[in-house]
């Protein structure tokens, strides 16, 4: 047992370190990139309305300083680090003042887990099935036929799918809503109407992400299959005349699980990466498209949130995968390799 809880304190600290770190690199990275939230106002205002930037140059100043945006970036990065990890603030959105980040983002924040939650679960069940399938009949008319199809599907960027869905099934067909999460002339609550207009609205950007995962993880799945069925105790299995479903039960799921949980977390970050593109181009109000509207207005604390919030999201997922490893292999309980 002293083994169990030295290997999860071990994997928290870790990724207690690890997000702190990342916090840090993500801020200055922000806060060194040229522009800010003010000026970049400013020239879209003097654009629009013909206002010289020259003569309000104290009002940029002066909102600046009712920012902290003219402070060194040292006394900068401590006050938000400060104000993050004593407060859980994020600060107030620049565009959006005085509303604060975090109410944005908490906002968006549900309509982005549940979306990507769903897609990623549904993505890695019916990856792993169909790639146990194909590995399991290798060879045959089955795996010749899926596997090609696999390789070319896997390898097309879920934004590009996205696009390609929106041209065919919204304005091409008209089969499906061009945006939004739910149609504006639906009134929200737990109505029917309501679920199905949810429903269709997810249904595009969620196939995106599904229908290239999906191939990824039957890919990966179907060369352990094929890896287990070349072992020795797989062989004697089939020779001791087993029955297909407890071989592939007992045998193959058993050894491909832990793999492909540790796939699965590794694989979140890039997922995330991608939703946003997709989230841009159905205009989904998730923390996708807040994130792009943030980095076009040049919201810090907007950016910092939204990368601070899927961060951590993406760490806890992996961390819950880690500390459930013990439960998959009873290796890591032995204290094995």
């Amino acid at each position: 047992m002293k083994r169990i809880y030295l290997y999860l304190l071990k994997r928290i600290l870790l990724y207690i370190l690890i997000f702190f770190i990342s916090v840090s690199v993500f801020f200055f990275a922000v806060m060194l990139a040229p522009g800010d939230p003010i000026t970049q106002y400013i020239r879209e205002m003097s654009g629009r309305y013909g206002m010289q930037i020259e003569s309000n140059q104290q009002m940029i100043e002066e909102f600046k300083a009712a920012f902290g945006l003219d402070k060194p970036l040292g006394p900068r990065y401590l006050a938000y680090m400060k104000q993050l990890f004593l407060e859980g603030n994020f600060g107030p959105s620049f565009l959006a003042f005085p509303k604060p980040a975090q109410e944005l983002i908490w906002a968006a924040l549900p309509w982005s887990i549940g979306l990507l939650g769903v897609s990623v679960v549904i993505a890695w069940v019916i990856g792993l099935v169909l790639g146990t399938a194909v590995g399991w009949k290798r060879g045959t008319a089955l795996d010749s036929t899926v596997t090609p199809i696999g390789l070319v599907a896997s390898q097309i960027p879920s934004y590009l799918l996205a696009i390609m869905l929106a041209m065919g099934l919204v304005y091409a067909a008209r089969v499906f809503p061009s945006g939004g999460a739910y149609s504006p002339a639906i009134q929200k609550g737990f109505s029917l109407s309501y679920m199905w207009s949810v429903i269709r609205h997810a249904a595009l950007p969620s196939l995106s992400l599904v229908l290239v995962y999906l191939f990824s993880w039957m890919l990966s799945q179907r060369a352990l299959v094929i890896n287990i069925l070349g072992e020795d105790y797989m062989r004697f299995a089939e020779a001791k005349g087993l029955r297909t479903g407890r071989l592939i039960n007992r045998y193959i799921l058993r050894n491909t699980l832990l793999p492909q949980s540790t796939g699965l977390a590794l694989s979140l970050g890039f997922v995330v990466n991608g939703f946003y593109l997709i989230e841009w181009i159905y205009r989904y109000p998730g923390v996708g498209k807040l994130f792009v509207s943030a980095i076009r207005e040049r919201d810090y604390n907007v950016m910092l949130g939204v990368t601070i919030v899927t961060m951590a999201l993406v760490l806890l997922a992996n961390l819950i995968i880690e500390l459930l490893y013990p439960l998959i292999d009873p290796r890591i309980r032995r204290g094995g390799s």
